[in-house]
């Protein structure tokens, strides 16, 4: 692909960034699917997918956004199509996927550095989006995304499902009443997960020896928002993990998965933790590398607790701890015995019937990631952190401002 051809533009991507209304109201632009008009494909019929990123996890990927539907794959993009593209059926630019009226729904399994920009880009499109995790590469990005659901009213739903289950759990759904309610002013609560996020298989190696990237790649492409690195095989497949530039190692990899029912069962889909501390090497500025602990604090009390069982001395701080009604006074207790529970999530096809949120909408998708990338950065920059999660910055810091909120390559922009 072609300098030109690879450009984006600013216009695009910008608008994306301001803040708009709430999602509910927002959710207005019915798509053509949707209409049972003379020429319009209505609900009970098949919708149009297009699949970006056609790597291991692409196939699991679309198919999760295709449960519930009948849907026929039109469209498949990868940057290592090049060669072999015919820009009909396979692509190597998403762009010209996006421009297409035939798709409705957008399967995103490209590496985490691109998820934001697509995501932002098929939504603008009128497509609705399911995005495999980890959501973004960054807090910033996370926001931008949660902006532009709002903006364009389109349904997002993070490809990882383990909320689902804990939704539909009587002990969690106390949990979740208890914390939703408001009534426990001082969370006593804990939760430990110990091992389980890939940390010595996802860390990288520096000092590589570059080579010439294989010729069915557009390298320049893969890198897009990320630095234009020379080749070499690790930072391409999977192995990407192990690069700041692309995603954030084993956390990022499995984090979302564990950490997302977590936060439901918390009732902290609209929030994140104010105090983070790690126990970690110093980190290398490029690759992803060992950790031992992380701890996550909300304002609450509630902690998070990340061991990773692979590297330094053992973690010996406050033990998984639950809460219930005993932690509540009788009063309390009796409100909520009286509350409803919450009403059932949305699975991705019933989002889009329904236009309604998804059950891993983008507010919880973007909130769940924060907790890995709030992790990461305590480990890369080897200090405690204060973070407001209003403002989405750390108290402070600087440094770490940059970093949550680091530049994209020219020409590609949020």
């Amino acid at each position: 692909m072609s300098s030109r051809k690879s450009r984006i533009t600013r216009r695009t991507f910008v608008k994306t960034a301001a803040a708009a209304t709430a999602a509910p109201a927002l959710f207005h632009i019915v798509p053509r699917h949707c209409l049972a008009q003379s020429g319009q494909t209505p609900p009970s019929e098949t919708l149009g997918a297009a699949l970006i990123g056609c790597g291991g996890r692409s196939r699991g990927t679309l198919g999760e956004a295709s449960k519930g539907h009948t849907v026929q794959l039109l469209a498949e993009c990868d940057v290592k199509f090049v060669g072999s593209a015919d820009n009909k059926k396979k692509y190597t630019d998403y762009r010209l996927v996006l421009e297409r009226k035939d798709i409705d729904i957008v399967a995103i399994a490209t590496p985490p550095h691109w998820h934001a920009l697509i995501a932002i880009a098929a939504m603008e499109a009128g497509k609705d989006v399911l995005c495999e995790k980890p959501m973004t590469r960054s807090l910033g990005e996370g926001r931008a995304v949660v902006d532009a659901s709002k903006r364009f009213g389109r349904v997002f739903q993070i490809g990882t499902f383990g909320r689902f289950g804990s939704s539909r759990d009587k002990n969690k759904i106390l949990t979740h009443k208890i914390m939703r309610s408001g009534l426990l002013k001082d969370c006593k609560g804990v939760h430990v997960k110990s091992g389980g996020l890939k940390v010595k298989e996802w860390s990288g190696r520096p000092h590589i020896k570059p080579v010439n990237p294989p010729p069915y790649l557009d390298w320049d492409m893969y890198c897009g928002p990320s630095p234009l690195k020379p080749f070499v095989g690790e930072r391409f497949g999977g192995a990407h993990r192990k690069y700041w530039d692309y995603e954030g190692g084993g956390m990022s990899d499995m984090g979302q998965h564990h950490f997302d029912p977590v936060q439901w069962e918390w009732g902290k889909d609209d929030t994140s933790p104010v105090e983070i501390e790690a126990y970690a090497p110093p980190a290398h500025p490029e690759c992803t590398g060992m950790w031992g602990w992380v701890t996550l604090k909300y304002a609450d009390g509630f902690t998070i607790v990340m061991t990773s069982e692979e590297w330094g001395d053992k973690y010996d701080g406050p033990r998984g701890r639950g809460i219930g009604l005993s932690d509540l006074s009788e009063e309390d207790q009796k409100k909520i015995n009286s509350m409803p529970d919450p009403e059932p999530l949305l699975s991705f096809a019933e989002a889009v019937k329904q236009r309604k949120l998804a059950g891993g909408h983008p507010e919880a998708a973007h909130r769940a990631a924060c907790i890995l990338h709030l992790a990461n950065l305590a480990i890369r920059t080897g200090r405690k952190l204060k973070y407001d999660p209003v403002a989405e910055k750390f108290i402070g810091d600087e440094e770490a401002n940059r970093m949550a909120y680091h530049p994209m390559r020219a020409p590609f922009h949020l």
